[in-house]
C-alpha cells in the first residue's frame, strides 16, 4: 500500500517581514492550494493513509475560512485516513471548532503514544506529541510489537543535530533498536531520508511551499511503499508553485559597480521569474567603493515574484597605502590599526569613519 508522509505546512503564516501584503496573501492562498494538490496527487495514487507529522498550522489565530477548507479536504477524501499529529505551532482551536471528529481522521495526545493499525493491514501507525515541559523519558516509554510493520510518528529536532531554539527535542539514540520500520519525523523544513538503524528509516519529508531564504531549494512531500514486510521504496514528490533560491555572489577588491552587475546576472539566468530570489553579495569589496545594493537589484531582476540584493562582503583595507599619509585619514587609520580588536571590526570602523571624513570635507 502507499502512505503519504508530509508535515511542516504552515498554514496562514503571515509572511510579511520582506514581502509586501498583497504578496504576503497570494503566498498563503499558494500554500493552501499546494496542500489540496498534494492530497489530490495522493488520492489519484491510490494512497490509503496520510501522516501529517506536525504544525499544520502556524499560528493561534488562524482565518475560519482556511480551518474550513482544512475541514473539507479531511472529510471529501474518505477514501484516505488522515492520522494528524500535533506541532510546536499547532495550537490553534481547530479541533475544538469540530463538532464532530471525522471518522478518517486519528490523534495523538501528549499524555501517552496511541497506536492505530491499518485495517487489513499488518501495518500499525503509533505517535506520541511532545512537550517541552515534559519530564518524563517519553522515548524510552515507547513499546512496539516486533511482529508488526510499525510506523513511528513525532515532531521535533533530532537530538544529534544542534538546535538554537525551543524546539521539542527528540533522542534518537532511544530510538533505535525499538522495531521501528518508519520513523515519520516532522519539524525539519528540509528533506532528509537515512537510516535509523538496521530495521528502520528516519525521514524528514520537509515543508510543502518553502517561506524563507533560510528553505531553500525543492519542497514537497513523502510517498512512501509499504506492506506486510516493511518500506519497499519512496518517492520525494514537489508540487510547489514556488522555489527560492539564495544566489551567492563573490565580489573582489578590483571589481566595481559595473563588473559586479555582470558577475549578478549570469546565475540569475537560472532562476524561474516565477520564484523568490535572493543574491548575497560575499568576498572582499575595495574600502572605496560604495555597494548600492538598491541599484544592483533595480539593474538586475528579471521580475521576479520577490527579488533582494544583500551586503555580506567584508572590506578589503590596504594599511600600506596609509603608512605615511599625514592626512586625518592617515591618522584615523593607523590609529584603528593599533586597536587590540577583531581585523573585521577594524575594517567596518575604518570604513564609517573614512565616510565620515569624506562627507566632512565635501560639506567644508
Amino acid at each position: 500500500m502507499k502512505i503519504m508522509h508530509c508535515a511542516d505546512i504552515h498554514l496562514d503564516s503571515k509572511m510579511e517581514s520582506r514581502l509586501t501584503p498583497e504578496q504576503a496573501a497570494k503566498r498563503r492562498e499558494e500554500m493552501l492550494l499546494t496542500f489540496h494538490d498534494s492530497l489530490d496527487y495522493a488520492a489519484e495514487h491510490e494512497v490509503k493513509a496520510v501522516l501529517i507529522a506536525g504544525d499544520l498550522f502556524d499560528k493561534r489565530h488562524i482565518r475560519k475560512s482556511v480551518k474550513d477548507k482544512v475541514k473539507q479536504e479531511i472529510i471529501s477524501h474518505t477514501d484516505m485516513d488522515f492520522y494528524y499529529l500535533r506541532g510546536n505551532h499547532d495550537i490553534t482551536d481547530f479541533l475544538d471548532e469540530m463538532e464532530e471528529i471525522p471518522k478518517n481522521l486519528h490523534l495523538f495526545t501528549k499524555e501517552k503514544w496511541s497506536s492505530y493499525q491499518i485495517p487489513d493491514q499488518n501495518i500499525v501507525i503509533t505517535g506520541r506529541e511532545l512537550d517541552a515541559k515534559s519530564t518524563t523519558d517519553v522515548m524510552s516509554e515507547l513499546v512496539l510489537d516486533q511482529s508488526k510493520v510499525n510506523i513511528v510518528m513525532l515532531h521535533g529536532m533530532d537530538s544529534e543535530y544542534p538546535t538554537h531554539d525551543n524546539s521539542y527535542i527528540i533522542d534518537l539514540p532511544k530510538m533505535r533498536g525499538r522495531y521501528i520500520d518508519y520513523l515519520a519525523l516532522g519539524h525539519l523544513h528540509s528533506y532528509r531520508w537515512e537510516r535509523l538503524d538496521e530495521r528502520g528509516i528516519l525521514c524528514y519529508p520537509g515543508c510543502l511551499e518553502g517561506r524563507g531564504f533560510d528553505e531553500c531549494g525543492k519542497k514537497g512531500f513523502v510517498i512512501l511503499d509499504i506492506d506486510k514486510d516493511g518500506v519497499h521504496g519512496h518517492q520525494f514528490i514537489s508540487l510547489a508553485r514556488r522555489e527560492l533560491h539564495e544566489i551567492k555572489v563573490e565580489v573582489e577588491p578590483e571589481d566595481d559597480l559595473d563588473s559586479i552587475i555582470t558577475k549578478v546576472k549570469d546565475p540569475l539566468s537560472h532562476a524561474p521569474e516565477k520564484d523568490l530570489v535572493c543574491v548575497v553579495l560575499t568576498g572582499r569589496k575595495n574600502m572605496d567603493l560604495e555597494l548600492d545594493c538598491d541599484w544592483i537589484r533595480d539593474k538586475t531582476d528579471r521580475g521576479f515574484f520577490y527579488y533582494e540584493v544583500r551586503d555580506d562582503t567584508k572590506t578589503k583595507i590596504n594599511y600600506e597605502t596609509f603608512a605615511h599619509d599625514r592626512s586625518l585619514k592617515g591618522t584615523f587609520v593607523r590609529t584603528v590599526q593599533g586597536l587590540d580588536m577583531d581585523e573585521e571590526e577594524k575594517a567596518k570602523i575604518i570604513e564609517t569613519g573614512i565616510r565620515a571624513i569624506m562627507e566632512g570635507s565635501l560639506i567644508e
